[in-house]
């Protein structure tokens, strides 16, 4: 099994221009995001009719993470098309793992976070599955807040970035749920975001704040902020 590109630049552009005009089967399409390379994988995501079983979800859900840029791109817009046109496809889903959804949120790929942050809103039915998925986040975000703590003035900044960004992306998804976290926990989250350099990061708790309706303190405090787009939350 060939997992990755061919060898040169024109091997890969005419399979793929053969793959775009070539019509598959459902069962082949399962077959390419099961064994093909990386152009039959993605054009295999693309091409992906409908999902109407578990093994249809986790055909694609395995090729969300852990696998090359532009297969893990064109899965997560091929879930959210499938999620967001079918209210029922959701429940597929809502059957497999959490945890690769909440390993997709904070992909290094700006376009899969997004899509995937919208796509679990939809999986919103499944109390389980969304308790479970935010339980990864409030971990991540944690996580992202430690490491942050301990960077000092001489860290790399690709480094510190890398951790503001995973931050960023789960604030923007906690914002879909913030009231499937206890109170306590939130609030640590929210005041130790809200202390980070990073505008957009404040940004991001203080609309979680402006929605929950909750946290009057630290509301106080974001009003004045030097940021002006911060400030804007709370006075659009």
């Amino acid at each position: 099994m060939n997992t990755g590109f061919y060898k040169d630049l024109d091997t890969n552009f005419e399979q793929a221009y053969e793959l775009c005009g070539k019509d598959f089967s459902h069962n082949e399409l399962i077959s390419l995001l099961k064994n093909g390379n990386i152009p039959q994988k993605q054009i295999a995501a693309l091409k992906f009719d409908y999902v109407k079983s578990k093994e249809d979800a986790e055909a694609l859900l395995n090729n969300l993470t852990g696998c090359d840029g532009k297969i893990r791109e064109a899965v997560a817009m091929k879930i959210f098309q499938l999620i967001s046109a079918n209210n029922c496809v959701g429940e597929y889903f809502t059957q497999l793992s959490p945890k690769v959804f909440a390993d997709a949120t904070i992909d290094i790929n700006a376009n899969i976070c997004r899509l995937i942050v919208d796509s679990v809103v939809y999986l919103d039915k499944n109390s389980q599955f969304v308790s479970d998925y935010v339980d990864f986040l409030v971990s991540y975000t944690t996580e992202a807040l430690d490491e942050l703590d301990k960077f000092i003035f001489r860290d790399k900044k690709y480094v510190i970035n890398k951790q503001l960004f995973k931050l960023y992306w789960c604030l923007e998804s906690l914002k879909n749920f913030y009231d499937k976290v206890d109170f306590t926990t939130l609030e640590s989250l929210l005041k130790r975001s809200i202390a980070q350099n990073e505008y957009t990061v404040r940004e991001k708790a203080a609309q979680i704040i402006q929605k929950s309706g909750m946290f009057e303190e630290l509301k106080a405090k974001l009003m004045n902020d030097e940021n002006y787009y911060v400030r804007a939350v709370f006075n659009p």
